[in-house]
């Protein structure tokens, strides 16, 4: 569970709340609340995700937060939750200051794109983790579960460079660049 959680969550979610807010031809209000609801549904999976890997090394007697993975893993989960908190205030509700949000968006922009970037690389070194394990457990290095996990980690990579080059590109011309709380 923790896998798919994670996977659905923050990669392929978070991904396409990141996309949604330059990529969409939209007002920015709407794209605004597509870009939060997006990025919260993604940290509720995420934090769902935690649990259920706590949960299972608890259950099989493993000891927790001894790999980097794992320690990574809680970085960016904080970290994507520290991100979506600051955009709410700052952006969203109460919202900051006109000044402060013009000064906050690069930042949060970078940022966001930080724990992005840092959530794929935790995952590749995730699925290396689990194919490791399957491994030590007796798994053929050529079979099909060991094909498939590198598989879903090389699909993984691709789609998170996708979504980086996505928003680096250049997005829809708006027509209003005063940042208003809604």
């Amino acid at each position: 569970l923790h896998p798919v959680l994670m996977l659905i969550g923050l990669i392929i979610i978070g991904g396409e709340a990141i996309m949604s807010y330059k990529g969409l031809n939209l007002r920015k209000e709407v794209k605004k609340v597509i870009h939060l609801v997006l990025h919260a549904i993604a940290l509720i999976l995420g934090i769902i995700g935690i649990y259920a890997a706590f949960k299972y090394h608890n259950e099989s007697a493993i000891v927790n937060l001894y790999s980097l993975h794992s320690w990574l893993g809680i970085a960016v989960i904080s970290l994507y939750g520290i991100q979506w908190l600051y955009g709410f205030v700052i952006f969203f509700y109460p919202g900051g200051s006109t000044g402060l949000r013009s000064e906050s968006l690069p930042w949060h922009v970078l940022f966001g794109l930080f724990v992005y970037i840092l959530a794929v690389a935790n995952a590749a070194i995730g699925f290396l983790e689990k194919l490791t394990f399957l491994e030590n457990s007796g798994l053929a290095k050529y079979g099909s579960e060991a094909l498939l996990v590198n598989f879903t980690a090389v699909i993984t990579i691709l789609y998170g460079a996708f979504v980086i080059f996505s928003v680096a590109s250049q997005g829809p011309a708006e027509d209003d660049y005063s940042y208003s709380a809604i």
